[in-house]
């Protein structure tokens, strides 16, 4: 497996990978990146400033994927990490973490000070994992990403 930058390419692939995980586990299209009107062109999205998203392919299929992007509507310090999502064969395989290194790479080498995520309360996994490379929890949401059904919040010191 390969962790790489996105390519035109691979939009519909990665939309597909996260539209699928929303219905594996019945979670919430409403609020959440599935409702994101830019889920399908996500190339285009990270090529703007200081934004780049990462994919994993295993043997020519992307099979998930992670970015960082400036915060909408947040300090120009703060980034966000976004759009985490692989496919059920590739869970517990270490690149989860992996690919969030890349990510938090990148935003210190952008400037970036804090890096922000949300996420959904009954993604525990995730959130272990977050909290291990050391995100902490805030109390309530920072910027304005439009993912109102998302109810964790947290940030980590670059």
């Amino acid at each position: 497996m390969i962790i790489r930058e996105i390519q035109q390419k691979d939009n519909e692939s990665i939309a597909k990978v996260i539209r699928d995980i929303f219905h594996e586990l019945n979670a919430p299209k409403v609020g959440t990146a599935y409702a994101d009107p830019i889920l399908d062109t996500l190339y285009e999205v990270y090529q703007a400033p200081r934004s780049v998203y990462y994919v994993v392919e295993n043997e020519g299929k992307v099979v998930g994927g992670c970015g960082i992007a400036p915060l909408e509507n947040g300090d120009d310090s703060v980034c966000e990490l976004q759009k985490m999502y692989f496919a059920p064969e590739i869970r517990g395989t270490g690149y989860a973490e992996k690919i969030i290194g890349r990510c938090l790479e990148f935003a210190k080498n952008q400037g970036f000070e804090i890096c922000y995520l949300e996420t959904l309360s009954f993604m525990t996994t995730a959130q272990k994992l977050y909290k291990r490379i050391g995100f902490e929890n805030i109390d309530g949401p920072m910027g304005n990403t439009g993912h109102n059904s998302c109810e964790v919040w947290m940030t980590k010191k670059l």
